[in-house]
């Protein structure tokens, strides 16, 4: 499998249950590296810029609101097949359909408030990294 990176956001609902540290377990075990982190709290023209892609959806307001809502972990995962690694990792995006042990069946609430976010495929993931950590050579191994 090739080394890859994706970004990963553990998202605001996640930050409040104080499970960060949980979560950076599980990548960690599941062999992913964190090469670039931050904590921020994103601001509503933040959110709208990140998730414009999604600007036509019912659900857009929503979830603009929830991501700026409090504060995100923000991590740049590097590891062998990192982009499908870290999505299974998630488990589906309603809690509810995720499977057992999985990020999402463990520590979100509701298909809004899902504990996390993460790149969807390579181009997403090298746009959504150089959305957050512009012009920062992320650590390498």
């Amino acid at each position: 499998m090739p080394l890859e990176r994706t970004l990963s956001i553990i998202k605001p609902d996640a930050v409040a249950k104080n499970v960060i540290g949980q979560i950076y377990a599980r990548f960690e075990a599941a062999g992913l590296k964190i090469v670039a982190a931050r904590m921020v709290h994103l601001s509503r023209g933040d959110a709208e810029a990140f998730y414009a892609v999604h600007k036509e959806r019912a659900f857009f307001k929503d979830l603009v609101g929830f991501m700026s809502s409090g504060p995100v972990m923000i991590q740049v995962l590097q590891g062998p097949g990192a982009i499908a690694k870290n999505r299974e990792l998630m488990g589906a995006t309603d809690p509810k359909q995720a499977s057992k042990g999985s990020i999402r069946a463990d520590f979100a609430d509701s298909i809004d408030a899902n504990a996390v976010h993460g790149s969807d495929g390579a181009e997403t993931a090298a746009a959504e990294i150089a959305f957050f950590f512009p012009g920062v050579n992320v650590y390498d191994r």
